[in-house]
């Protein structure tokens, strides 16, 4: 099968991304499919693949990819005739529960331990092929525009975990989003403004703001390095927001904290700018706010949340769509920062 091939680890990932011949899936194990991939969408996991994921010795080449939206053309042992046919999206994290150990205590919460399908787990869906577990799939309507199906998986159910599960999101609330413009960003705006929230973004350009605002955020802050803040808590008339949306780090952790109100919830699935930030104890105890870590999320809340795409209530933003055999410039577009929205690759 043609697929997008990661040849070797090194940085920049793009000169090492070759368009190819590749080995199909196996044979369909108990509650799998075999799916013809219509479009596929990298994430920067596909950069870290290509990188090397620390801790993780991966073998190359490889074919990356964990979103897609997809055909079911073959049904393995234990699934029902009726998927063949259907338009699907997945949701590449497939929980692989640690071993207990012997006297341990009980756990009230334990999160579950993703492995990634196109990261830990390949080949992935950057090809004309691929399999997933039918626990994996979420069924979208036949008129649904592949590349947006491709572009809502990871990013969606992460901000959706995030945002509705994690930091518990209420109608009417005020929302900060800091770095707008990544897909993950980008979803929980979306999220947002489908729950009636207000929401305030920033960027350090000033051309990813006024793609925002025209999407409906609610007002904008150029960053330039100060304290945005100031500015955020102006625009809530002093008060603050309730959530706290920071996948960059290092770099906005601490601006993003004190943009909160009383009680209010800093959430993070990520650190592109490091993870050792400066924190303020004083003010986390003192107003009692809420840290919260999220990555991924479960079936169950890929499910809640492909409701949304089903019903047409959020859009996912595409920045722009490849064909495979251009695949090349698509990691390139990734791995410079240019892209606001998604970059997917067409299969058809």
């Amino acid at each position: 099968m043609k697929a997008v091939i990661t040849t070797q680890q090194g940085s920049p990932v793009a000169p090492n991304i070759q368009v190819g011949d590749f080995p199909e899936p196996g044979p369909l194990a108990k509650g799998q499919v075999r799916l013809r991939v219509l479009a596929s969408a990298l994430n920067q996991l596909d950069l870290w693949v290509g990188r090397g994921v620390p801790g993780l010795e991966l073998d190359y080449p490889r074919v990356s990819g964990c979103d897609a939206c997809c055909e079911v053309t073959e049904t393995g042992p234990g699934v029902h005739d009726s998927w063949l046919g259907k338009r699907v999206i997945v949701n590449a994290a497939i929980d692989h529960p640690r071993a207990p150990r012997p006297g341990e205590p009980p756990a009230s919460d334990v999160p579950p331990n993703y492995m990634l399908l196109g990261e830990h787990l390949s080949p992935g869906f950057h090809a004309e092929q691929a399999v997933a577990p039918i626990t994996q799939l979420q069924v979208v309507p036949d008129d649904t525009d592949p590349t947006h199906g491709a572009a809502f998986g990871l990013t969606f159910l992460t901000a959706w975990s995030m945002l509705v599960t994690k930091a518990q999101i209420k109608h009417g609330q005020l929302v900060l989003i800091t770095g707008i413009g990544g897909g993950v960003a980008l979803a929980a705006m979306a999220i947002a403004k489908a729950h009636g929230c207000r929401v305030c973004v920033t960027s350090r350009h000033q051309w990813k703001l006024d793609r925002a605002l025209a999407l409906g955020a609610d007002h904008a802050v150029l960053d330039e390095g100060q304290d945005f803040s100031k500015d955020v808590r102006t625009w809530s008339s002093k008060r603050g927001v309730d959530i706290a949306v920071d996948s960059s780090g290092k770099a906005t952790h601490l601006r993003a904290l004190k943009s909160l109100t009383a009680g209010g919830a800093y959430v993070t699935p990520g650190c592109t700018s490091g993870p050792d930030a400066v924190t303020d104890l004083a003010r986390i105890f003192w107003l009692q706010l809420r840290i919260l870590g999220s990555t991924m999320g479960t079936a169950t809340e890929f499910a809640e949340v492909t409701t949304l795409l089903s019903q047409k209530r959020v859009e996912p933003v595409v920045d722009k769509v490849f064909k495979a055999d251009e695949a090349r410039h698509a990691f390139e577009r990734l791995e410079a920062s240019e892209q606001f929205g998604k970059v997917v690759i067409d299969w058809r």
